[in-house]
């Protein structure tokens, strides 16, 4: 079983396949925790517990006079406020009587079957093929009456476990939360630990950033309504020495789309603790007596094999237990053309159907119409939000336009960005207190756009009957989902002044129905996600979509950066990417190889390319066909940094049974009379022999582990090579 109680030592172990996860219902109650890494079995960690007469350290009042028992020094399951204990706080709540105060004790425990749910969230979910168990450990304040309940699921096969927490106000008057983590996990020793975040800004998102753990509290979120191209909601700790390959690496992935905080803090005593949950800036929510809050859920991976073996991890699981849409695992996406780069919003039905031929040359299987093909809407100052087809642009109609593109043997998409309104359009003028926007002052602008109050009912239930129209008049095989600013002029004028600290979290959950009306109950459709790129690029997304793009920057040397950093947790088969007019001096070869690590397609006009241009891209479609089960469902390794000083950039795919691999290159960076450069392969069976690229010479996975692949110097700028690895029986 994968969670086993101990009523003689009062612990609670979580085993996964390869890893142990160990709390403890400890002194006066207290939960504790004791342990997280390789696999312990059965045994008592409670030794590790050392108690001492800390200085400026506060003693629970029950201790009486043991003055060695103080929360300010004990490792917690759930740490407390106000009960000494002056480290970072996983609850901040104010009682009805006006106090900062939350004495949460273990009171009862319960080990099931099965994967917990949540009813306001998104979570993963357990398929018939996962062993999963999971506990709630109830935490009680006898004085309020507020209860925590921790909710552990462990998924062994996978070596996972989730957590997440609700909020019980079992009192007789209302409370208020001020902060709710998700997860609280502290470490005896901090002092070898690394800390991984993924910064970034539009454009550049998701860059990969190491820090050595310091006595202070090292801070990663986001503020703007989403979680945002700036940072993302994942973090590992790990050891200093850790590597690809080798290293002891704990991954936190927080299944959230909002604001997110994230908090390692280094104590007095060279202990680490680590919280990460919703951000409390602006967040006040009222729990009035019975009513129950829920806090997101956290993913949590570890394992002794660095940083591949951490992304392995979260890459078999989030394909296989993230998102339930056929897109993943059933049906195989097709090569796509966006109209945005081709045509921007000055297209009309005719244009479209001459990119979609053209497209079609090139082995293209899906148009997508982009922005500007509804209300009045010829630039990026009006016409949000009003969901109906510009007959002046589409003069045929939505359904005839989709007609002709699939009696040209393709399929048609069309873009929607569902969250936002321009002031020049219908539905502002019909409903200007639909927007967030607050009383009497000037609204800060982004684009000539306003959010839509998505905590409203009556706003999401008119973009669910608007959306589902469209997607319901014509055969829409895909649909693009974007937003593109981040939120301020945070109120809601369904709600009182005293509730105005909900609105962030009410948007994030008003967006989560209107995705579950329109995404689920459209199964045969191929969402995408999009927020200016790679703006809200997290794993709650992911659940509803079975891919995000990456970002808006479509340069082929900076998608480099970008994809290695997506890597880290998100698997290659969500990663939105396409061959562009970006990086003029850079082969079309060379931006293939790029894009084929990701979705692959085009972002161009069609009807600009030659008949030869298009036979190029028609060989490169049919190329990633070829490689789609390879690139979407194998093995992903990341064979160099591009962070670092370097010639060359280079990954690979590998299928489960390592029988065949894709292994890229490219060169970024030529130098002039420069050493050879091998890359060397890994996932590969040693005793193997291995052909490349169809040659009859073959070579040993050992050989191309260890020696590597010789890559010819004697070439142009920005350019690339594909070695395809087959197994030779």
């Amino acid at each position: 079983m994968g969670i086993i109680y101990n009523e003689a030592s009062k612990t609670i172990t979580l085993h996964t396949k390869h890893s142990s996860y160990q709390m403890k219902i400890g002194n006066l109650d207290y939960l504790l925790h004791l342990y997280y890494g390789p696999s312990i079995r059965d045994e008592d960690m409670s030794y590790q517990i050392m108690q001492y007469d800390r200085g400026f350290s506060g003693n629970p009042y029950e201790s009486r006079d043991e003055r060695t028992f103080s929360l300010d020094a004990q490792p917690q399951e759930f740490s407390t406020q106000q009960q000494g204990d002056f480290r970072t706080a996983s609850i901040e709540v104010v009682n009805g009587d006006g106090s900062y105060s939350y004495h949460g004790k273990a009171v009862d425990y319960k080990i099931s079957k099965g994967k917990y749910q949540l009813d306001t969230l998104p979570c993963v979910f357990a398929t018939e093929n996962d062993t999963v168990d999971t506990v709630e450990v109830t935490l009680s304040d006898e004085i309020s009456n507020v209860q925590v309940v921790l909710l552990y699921s462990v998924f062994e096969e996978a070596d996972i476990i989730t957590r997440a927490v609700k909020v019980i106000n079992s009192g007789n008057t209302p409370i208020h939360l001020r902060k709710i983590m998700s997860v609280c996990i502290d470490f005896f020793s901090g002092l070898d630990f690394d800390l991984v975040s993924l910064p970034g800004r539009y454009g550049q998102e998701r860059q990969v950033e190491r820090q050595r753990m310091t006595h202070h509290i090292h801070t990663i979120g986001s503020v703007r309504g989403s979680s945002s191209h700036q940072q993302n909601p994942f973090v590992i700790l790990c050891d200093k020495n850790a590597t690809e390959d080798y290293g002891k690496c704990y991954g936190f992935s927080l299944m959230y789309s909002g604001n997110f905080l994230a908090e390692a803090e280094l104590d007095q005593y060279d202990q680490l603790r680590l919280v990460m949950g919703i951000h409390p800036k602006q967040f006040v929510y009222e729990l009035k007596p019975q009513e129950v809050f829920e806090g997101p859920e956290v993913v949590m991976a570890f394992t002794e094999h660095g940083f591949t073996g951490l992304s392995h991890l979260y890459h078999d699981f989030y394909r296989t237990n993230l998102c339930q849409s056929k897109f993943v695992q059933e049906v195989q996406r097709p090569v796509l053309i966006n109209s945005w780069e081709a045509a921007f919003m000055d297209f009309d039905d005719v244009k479209l159907v001459k990119i979609a031929k053209a497209a079609k040359n090139m082995g293209v299987d899906l148009l997508v119409m982009d922005d500007g093909w509804f209300g009045k809407r010829d630039d990026d100052n009006s016409g949000l939000g009003d969901w109906y087809v510009n007959q002046n642009k589409i003069k045929c109609g939505l359904h005839k336009l989709v007609e002709q593109i699939n009696e040209l043997g393709m399929k048609f998409g069309i873009w929607f960005e569902p969250e936002m309104v321009s002031e020049d359009s219908d539905l502002y003028r019909a409903h200007p207190e639909w927007t967030m926007q607050i009383p009497g002052r000037h609204a800060v602008r982004s684009r000539n756009q306003m959010a839509l109050d998505m905590s409203r009912r009556d706003v999401q239930d008119y973009l669910i009957e608007q959306i589902n129209a469209i997607l319901d008049d014509a055969n829409i095989f895909y649909v693009k989902w974007d937003i593109n600013r981040s939120l301020a002029d945070i109120w809601s004028n369904q709600l009182p002044p005293e509730r105005q600290g909900e609105v962030y979290h009410r948007y994030i959950l008003g967006l989560y129905r209107v995705m579950d009306n329109i995404i689920k109950t459209h199964p045969d459709i191929l969402f995408e996600g999009c927020s200016g790129g790679g703006g809200r690029y997290d794993a709650a997304m992911l659940h509803y979509y079975p891919q995000y793009w990456v970002s808006d920057n479509n340069h082929p040397i900076d998608r480099l950066k970008l994809h290695y950093g997506t890597s880290f947790v998100y698997p290659v088969c969500t990663m939105g990417a396409h061959i562009s007019d970006s990086g003029k001096f850079v082969p079309i070869k060379t931006k293939a190889v790029v894009a084929m690590c990701g979705t692959f397609g085009y972002e161009l006009d069609a009807t600009h390319l030659s008949e030869e241009e298009q036979e190029i891209c028609r060989e490169q479609s049919d190329l990633f066909r070829k490689y789609y089960p390879l690139i979407m469902k194998g093995d992903y390794y990341r064979l160099t940094n591009p962070f670092e000083t370097g010639n060359m950039t280079a990954w690979q795919h590998v299928s489960k049974d390592k029988s065949e691999s894709l292994l890229s290159v490219v060169v970024t960076n030529l130098t002039c009379n420069g050493p050879q450069e091998y890359i060397r392969a890994k996932g590969l069976i040693p005793d193997a022999m291995y052909s490349i690229n169809g040659s009859s010479e073959l070579r040993s996975g050992s050989a191309l582990m260890n020696a590597g692949l010789p890559i010819n110097r004697e070439v142009d700028d920005y350019s690339s090579f594909q070695f395809h690895l087959k197994m030779i029986h």
